[in-house]
């Protein structure tokens, strides 16, 4: 009888054993599901923000008004749309998401899962972000607005602002802040190609003479120009500068809440089409992202598959993309979007008249592996 028992019991214990084991396990995983759902990750999440038609309306202070407004031009509407596209960043430095939501977000192809210093770096400020991304915006509206007129043939004044003299160039004890570039050699340059180009043309074998504005007197300084640090390496002389227009009419953006570069292109083309009579996409819904310079050419832009995601998501059929983007759009276009690849301004508007024509799409240029 004894002999019985005690392997009852022995089983008894194995159970009770095995139970207490089991709920430890238990409450292990639900305190690992509980951390991953409340503890801050190193992540932020790109996710796929408004998509907004550059030739519709926008609501400010309550009342709607068109995005695009020229009150002392000759204006058209036209059917169809030329949407910007934009991201949302869930999370910042000081809130960020949660490992539970970073690792949804990973499972989710509209969403990506960014390192926090890479959208936020340290000693950088929510506030300071916030600042750049409105001058980067209001910049990019300046650049668009220059690059349509010359698109259209419209002339307009430009000068060169010196932003920031580089410590340890060249120029820095030569120019100041706030002086105006006027002439590289002698000849007239008016906007930051122009003067890339002549200081290239010039070379790093001889002085290069700028003459410059200060406070309204005109004076004339000699550097020699270097190679730059970074590849590839041209000649430069070390000043930061920004471009200053004097438009023949106004040109209106109304937006809010939106920051950054990446809609120059679509307000460039919007700007087009608000002043021509025909639809530069011949009424269809066309959507895109990319940064613009008054000389017309299309720059890169972050967060391209999520803008790609919001376009489809917004009724977008066709989709402009800059040419340096490439390597980030082959493999992640949505289904039903077709994508093309565009350098420059004059690019961008010959994809929309092949499409408005409903001309041979294979003449156009994509992303390809």
């Amino acid at each position: 009888m004894s002999l019985f028992t005690d392997e009852r019991n022995a089983v008894d214990d194995a159970r009770l054993r095995g139970r207490r084991v089991g709920w430890l396990l238990l409450a292990l995983t639900l305190f690992g599901v509980f951390g991953l759902a409340v503890l801050p990750s190193p992540y932020v999440i790109e996710r796929p923000g408004p998509v907004i038609d550059t030739l519709g309306t926008v609501t400010i202070d309550g009342e709607e008004v068109p995005l695009i407004q020229i009150p002392t031009e000759p204006t058209y509407e036209t059917p169809g749309s030329l949407s910007l596209t934009t991201v949302n960043v869930f999370g910042n430095r000081d809130q960020a998401p949660s490992w539970f939501e970073v690792m949804r977000a990973w499972l989710d192809p509209t969403q990506s899962v960014v390192p926090v210093d890479a959208v936020f770096p340290e000693g950088v400020s929510t506030e300071d972000r916030r600042e750049q991304s409105r001058i980067d915006m209001e910049n990019s509206q300046q650049e668009a607005i220059a690059a349509a007129l010359r698109s259209i043939g419209e002339p307009y004044e430009s000068q060169l602002l010196i932003v920031q003299t580089l410590e340890g160039s060249p120029v820095e004890s030569l120019v100041e802040a706030d002086d105006l570039i006027l002439t590289v050699n002698g000849e007239p340059v008016r906007d930051v190609t122009a003067l890339r180009a002549a200081i290239a043309d010039n070379g790093t074998d001889r002085p290069v003479d700028l003459g410059i504005q200060r406070s309204g007197s005109d004076l004339e300084v000699q550097v020699t120009p270097v190679l730059s640090e970074n590849e590839p390496r041209v000649p430069v002389i070390g000043v930061l500068v920004a471009g200053q227009y004097v438009f023949p009419f106004e040109v209106e953006i109304e937006l809010e809440n939106i920051g950054g570069p990446s809609a120059g292109l679509m307000f460039a083309l919007g700007i087009i089409d608000t002043l021509t009579r025909e639809s530069l996409a011949g009424g269809e819904e066309v959507a895109g992202t990319g940064t613009i310079s008054a000389d017309g050419s299309v720059g890169p832009i972050g967060g391209i598959v999520q803008k790609m995601h919001g376009a489809v998501a917004a009724g977008a059929d066709w989709f402009l993309a800059p040419a340096d983007n490439c390597d980030d759009v082959v493999g992640n276009v949505p289904a039903d979007l077709q994508v093309f690849s565009v350098g420059t301004l004059d690019e961008a508007i010959g994809v929309l008249q092949t499409i408005a024509d409903d001309g041979d799409l294979s003449e156009l240029a994509r992303c390809e592996s």
